[in-house]
């Protein structure tokens, strides 16, 4: 047995090269999701970075349709704050068109603002749920190629009559590398799970601080 990729990869019994291609799909999958979902992210932060002063600036200055006007342009809709500020202000105006006392306005807004964030955070997660069963499935399906490495190991003995390293090395090879393989993915998909998970969790604390400050916005103009 030559011990090179392409050589360990010959000497491999059919169960134990399918659970490679299923490790190797795998993580090619998680790496897809951690770039996609950083691309989506940046594009977020980047119109929220625009749009969000002028919207704060905006309701500072009492101008609530302008606000909501900006909020729900197409170009804005990828920013997580936008879509915070335009549910809470149209759940108000639509509170004030109904005949709700200010304060039942108030309490609308606050709903419409946590709907939305739970919409939003649906979204964030994109992905998540299969990167997450990647990461706890990978070395189990690691250990089929392990297993299949052991049963060509032992098949080796049987054909030689002999214990010898030779007889076993095919099999012990295969079954360490598909091991290895497993408990690679796993890692790197647990990895992407943990750093996307930090991200969400930043960006929905942003939303909660949004929500906020658009209710506060609406208390205060109540209190004048």
């Amino acid at each position: 047995m030559e011990f090179s990729l392409i050589g360990m990869w010959q000497s491999m019994s059919p169960l134990a090269k399918g659970v490679s291609i299923i490790l190797i799909t795998m993580s090619i999958v998680s790496l897809y999701f951690f770039i996609e979902r950083q691309m989506y992210f940046r594009k977020a932060k980047s119109r929220s970075k625009e749009v969000a002063p002028k919207l704060a600036e905006m309701l500072k200055l009492g101008q609530v349709k302008e606000a909501l006007a900006l909020a729900t342009k197409k170009e804005n809709h990828p920013s997580h704050l936008a879509r915070i500020t335009a549910a809470g202000i149209a759940e108000f105006l639509s509170g004030k068109e109904s005949g709700l006392g200010l304060e039942e306005q108030i309490e609308t807004a606050s709903r419409g603002c946590e709907r939305a964030q739970s919409i939003y955070n649906q979204e964030l997660k994109k992905g998540l749920s299969i990167v997450a069963t990647i990461a706890t499935s990978a070395p189990f399906i690691g250990l089929f190629g392990t297993i299949s490495g052991i049963i060509n190991a032992f098949k080796g003995m049987a054909l030689t009559g002999s214990g010898g390293i030779g007889a076993v090395a095919s099999g012990i090879a295969e079954a360490l590398v598909t091991t290895a393989f497993g408990i690679g993915v796993a890692v790197i998909a647990l990895w992407v799970y943990n750093l996307l998970n930090a991200r969400i969790e930043v960006m929905d604390a942003e939303m909660s601080n949004t929500a906020s400050q658009v209710i506060d916005f609406f208390v205060k103009k109540q209190a004048k």
